[in-house]
């Protein structure tokens, strides 16, 4: 089979990409307006970059409508965020924050999420999130116009909080105590529960 990304829609083509592109990480990004409201919505075009400084980056992308994300209109009046990590605990209020609300209205609220205060960024983080990063936007990469266009935001991480429960004998996060979940095609998720280890040549 070949597929012919020149000529696929921009929906076959992002269709493609998320029943390929196996298993993704889940950034769920709490923002906050100019006027202190909330937002917390889940990404999967989600990755760390950088150590130098510490960079991570998601992409919201453009409705079929073409209209950006509440994400996105948040981060340009107030260019700071958290990336919450999502354990498999947490994946159905994960998912009903995928839900389209009126701009303004609460994921929190909402759907009865626990908010934690943030350190050094003004919108909160999920209290129950194993790892959360705080961050300051760095730049925004906007990325094709109209439905699916996206807006690759890179963020400064700043501060992060790990939970000790999910912190192993080394003093590290352990990816079992972690149970972090993974974003598949569709409907379909992942669990990082199976794993093998592989000696890195020096």
């Amino acid at each position: 089979m070949r597929l012919d990304f020149t000529s696929l829609s921009p929906r076959a083509a992002y269709g493609w990409m998320i029943s390929t592109i196996l298993p993704r990480p889940i950034a769920w990004v709490s923002t906050i307006s100019a006027d202190g409201k909330t937002n917390l919505a889940p990404f999967s075009f989600f990755q760390g970059v950088c150590a130098n400084p510490p960079t991570l980056m998601f992409v919201p992308v453009n409705n079929r409508e073409g209209v950006k994300k509440d994400t996105v209109r948040n981060l340009e009046q107030v260019p700071e965020f958290v990336v919450n990590l999502v354990p498999f605990a947490l994946a159905e209020q994960m998912n009903a924050t995928a839900a389209l609300l009126p701009y303004g209205e609460s994921e929190f609220e909402k759907f009865g999420i626990a908010s934690a205060p943030s350190e050094r960024v003004r919108p909160p983080r999920v209290a129950a999130a194993p790892v959360a990063f705080e961050c300051t936007l760095d730049r925004f990469v906007n990325i094709g116009e109209g439905a699916l266009a996206a807006h690759v935001t890179f963020g400064r991480i700043v501060l992060a909080h790990v939970a000790d429960t999910v912190l192993g004998a080394d003093g590290r996060a352990d990816p079992a105590k972690l149970d972090l979940i993974g974003r598949l095609g569709g409907e379909l998720y992942t669990r990082t529960t199976e794993r093998f280890a592989i000696h890195r040549p020096d």
